[in-house]
C-alpha cells in the first residue's frame, strides 16, 4: 500500500474554514488527554487558561500586550513565505528594530519637536529591521546562499549586540542592566492597560498586504515566484530584484514590533526584548496559511495560549513543563491540519497477480 499526498488544484472556502476548526478541536482533545494523564481536570484547567487570557479586561490587554509582536513579525515572516523564502530571522530583525529605535530615544531625541521624535524612532526601527533582514536577502538573490542559516545565525549576532548594549554601553547608572527611561516625546500612546497604539500598525498593515497580495501585480510576482521560479523568469518577472524588495519590507515590519515594544512598553532598553516573539511568529503565519487578516486572530490566539500558560502554573500548581507541553499539543494538531487545506491524501493498493489471486 502507498499513500501519496497530492497538491489540490483549487482549495473549497468549506476546506479553508472546516479544517482549521476541526484542527482546533482535535488539539484541545490532546491536550485533554495530557491533563489528564498529569493528575489535572481538563475542563478546569481549561477554564482557568481561558480566564487568565481573557477573563477580566487587564487580562485581556496584557493578552493584547503579547499578540501586537506576534501580529506584527507574523505578517513580516508572511511576505517571505509567499515566495518561499525562510526568514527565520525575525528575531533578530525585531531586535535590532528595538535596539535602532532606543538610540534614536536616548541620544538624537534633544531639541526635537515631540511628534518628531517618536516618528524618527519608529522609522529607526523599520530601517534597522530592513537592513538586517537584506543581509540574506542580497546573499539569496545574488550569491544562491542559503537563507535560513544567515538569517537564523544573524538572530544571535542581533541579540549578543543588544545584551552588549544594555549591559554595558548603554547602562544608565544606578541600574544593574538596562538604559535609561526614554523621554515622554518617545513613548508609543497606550490605548488600554499596557496595550499600545501598535495594535492599530499592525490592523493597517494587515489590511494593506492584504490587498498587495490579492489585488496587486506584486502580490501576483511573488506568488508566481514562491511556486515556479522558472515560470516566473519566462514571464519576465526580476526575481532578485523582488526577493530584495520583499525581504527588505519583511525585516522593516519586524523591526516595527521591536521599536513598538521598546516605546510601549518597556520604555526604555532592557533583558526581555527577545523573549521568541520572531521564532512564534513563524508558527503564527503558517497556521494562519500566511493570509495576513487570519494572522491577526492567530497572533490573539497565540498570545491566549501564552497568557494562559502562565495562569494555569499559579493557580493549577501544575509544572511549567507541563504549561509548554500543552501549547506543543494544541498548535502541533493546528499546524498538521494545514496539510489537508492543500493536499487531498490518496491510497494506491498493489494489485494482485494472475498465480497470487489463484493461490
Amino acid at each position: 500500500m502507498q499513500i501519496i499526498f497530492e497538491k489540490r488544484e483549487s482549495v473549497s472556502r468549506q476546506a479553508v474554514i472546516l479544517v482549521p476548526i476541526v484542527s482546533f478541536l482535535v488539539s484541545l482533545l490532546f491536550g485533554a488527554i495530557l491533563l489528564a494523564l498529569s493528575g489535572a481536570n481538563p475542563f478546569i484547567t481549561y477554564g482557568a487558561m481561558f480566564s487568565g487570557a481573557f477573563g477580566t479586561w487587564n487580562r485581556f490587554t496584557e493578552t493584547l500586550v503579547k499578540a501586537i509582536p506576534l501580529m506584527l513579525t507574523g505578517l513580516g515572516v508572511s511576505i517571505a513565505f509567499r515566495m518561499r523564502f525562510w526568514n527565520i530571522g525575525a528575531e533578530g530583525q525585531l531586535t535590532l528594530g528595538g535596539v535602532a529605535a532606543a538610540g534614536v530615544a536616548l541620544y538624537l531625541s534633544q531639541g526635537l519637536p515631540g511628534w518628531l521624535v517618536l516618528l524618527l524612532c519608529i522609522l529607526a526601527g523599520c530601517i534597522a529591521g530592513a537592513i538586517w533582514a537584506g543581509v540574506p536577502a542580497i546573499l539569496k538573490a545574488y550569491l544562491k546562499v542559503d537563507e535560513t542559516l544567515t538569517t537564523l545565525m544573524l538572530n544571535y549576532v542581533a541579540i549578543l549586540f543588544s545584551e552588549q548594549l544594555y549591559y554595558v554601553s548603554w547602562r544608565a547608572p544606578g541600574y544593574n542592566s538596562g538604559t535609561a527611561p526614554f523621554p515622554e516625546t518617545a513613548w508609543l500612546p497606550r490605548i488600554a492597560g499596557r496595550a499600545h497604539i501598535g495594535l492599530f500598525f499592525a490592523i493597517i498593515l494587515a489590511g494593506i498586504l492584504w490587498f498587495v497580495f490579492n489585488r496587486t501585480r506584486w502580490g501576483f510576482e511573488l506568488k508566481i515566484i514562491g511556486e515556479n521560479q522558472t515560470a516566473a523568469r519566462y514571464l519576465g518577472i526580476d526575481i532578485e530584484r523582488n526577493i530584495v524588495l520583499a525581504i527588505l519590507l519583511s525585516g522593516a515590519i519586524s523591526g516595527l514590533a521591536g521599536a513598538s515594544e521598546v516605546l510601549g512598553i518597556a520604555r526604555r532598553l532592557q533583558q526581555g526584548l527577545s523573549v521568541g516573539y520572531g521564532y512564534t511568529a513563524i508558527i503564527v503565519a503558517w497556521m494562519a496559511q500566511l493570509n495576513p487578516i487570519v494572522i491577526l486572530f492567530v497572533g490573539i490566539l497565540m498570545a491566549a495560549l501564552l497568557v494562559g500558560g502562565d495562569q494555569i502554573q499559579m493557580k493549577m500548581r501544575l509544572p511549567a513543563a507541563v504549561g509548554l507541553v500543552l501549547q506543543g499539543m494544541i498548535l502541533i494538531p493546528m499546524l498538521a491540519g494545514s496539510i489537508f487545506t492543500e493536499y487531498h491524501i490518496r491510497i494506491i493498493r498493489p494489485q494482485k497477480t494472475g498465480v497470487e489471486a489463484e493461490a
